[in-house]
């Protein structure tokens, strides 16, 4: 007897559902630029940034944790030591860690370089996915898809800019090690999934990220004020976004192969570029080289979903 697929594998619910995720990912930029506005907080004051992130992450979780508990029915917590030893594991590579390496790199590395890089995180998943985690095998059409959906990338981001080549561990370097640490997150969630409530993985370790991040952001100084109607939707937007998003996203994860799921994330900067232009008016390539560079990503990510046979 066959075994039926889950919703979460159907073909469907995972363009959509990554889709989805990459939009709202992809909005987070435009939000938080705003944010920094309204809350009086220069991009430049780490403590600050890394303050409001933790803060922002340690709401969502609640909110995952709440809803989830809701819809299932059942309290959504850690059960034992080796549940709580997961979360903590998880909370350090897909929250702390990946965003201290992205804020910290992030203040010293032109916007155009860092995404670039950051797109370097579906090559990370792929590769860790394969050689670390042996969660899937590495094939020669996962390979060419996701270097054509990168060439999308960079071309939306290149064209028509200066682009330095100085390269510093503090900036570039950081941003690939957030890249790094995306990439094992990913695999980690596919892995703890296995055992544990994907939901309960997701709230909890943001809950733990969130803490680490704000003690980290006080014990450094940072701070930040500007507390209105405005302010605080905003900051529920954002929020919101991270306790949905990544939600759905380990719940894709955990269903299917990590280079099915993660090859959606060369949107997630194209989504940026264009919603940027949008909500803060910035000069950005939305016309051809958006439409061209959005095909070479699609084209990218039928190339990695379609049935493979070679494997190297």
């Amino acid at each position: 007897m066959e075994n039926k697929k889950s919703f979460y594998e159907n073909i469907i619910v995972v363009v959509l559902g990554a889709i989805l995720c990459n939009f709202l990912w992809g909005s987070a930029t435009p939000a938080i630029k705003t944010g920094y506005k309204l809350f009086n907080i220069a991009s430049s004051d780490t403590a600050s940034v890394v303050l409001f992130a933790g803060v922002r992450f340690f709401i969502a979780g609640f909110m995952v944790v709440i809803a989830g508990s809701f819809i299932q029915k059942s309290v959504l917590i850690p059960k034992s030591f080796n549940s709580v030893k997961k979360v903590i594991i998880l909370g350090l590579f897909q929250t702390v860690l990946q965003y201290f390496f992205f804020y910290g790199g992030l203040t010293r590395t032109p916007g155009v370089k860092s995404s670039i890089i950051l797109a370097t995180n579906v090559f990370a998943s792929l590769l860790i996915a394969s050689l670390v985690f042996k969660q899937e095998k590495l094939t020669v059409s996962k390979i060419i898809g996701c270097v054509i959906g990168f060439f999308g990338v960079v071309l939306v981001n290149v064209f028509g800019n200066e682009l330095d080549y100085k390269i510093t561990f503090g900036g570039e370097g950081f941003i690939f090690l957030s890249s790094v640490c995306y990439g094992i997150s990913g695999s980690l969630v596919k892995r703890f999934s296995k055992e544990e409530n994907t939901v309960m993985l997701s709230g909890c370790q943001f809950i733990f990220g969130g803490t680490i991040m704000i003690i980290a952001g006080l014990i450094l100084g940072g701070k930040f004020s500007g507390f209105t109607l405005k302010t605080i939707s905003l900051l529920a937007y954002l929020c919101f976004i991270s306790a949905f998003a990544y939600t759905l996203w380990g719940l894709l994860l955990s269903h299917n192969d990590v280079s099915r799921v993660v090859i959606f994330g060369f949107s997630n900067p194209i989504f940026g570029v264009v919603l940027s232009s949008i909500f803060l008016n910035e000069k950005s390539q939305t016309g051809l080289i958006t439409i061209i560079s959005l095909i070479l990503v699609c084209i990218g990510i039928f190339i990695v979903n379609k049935p493979k046979k070679t494997s190297l």
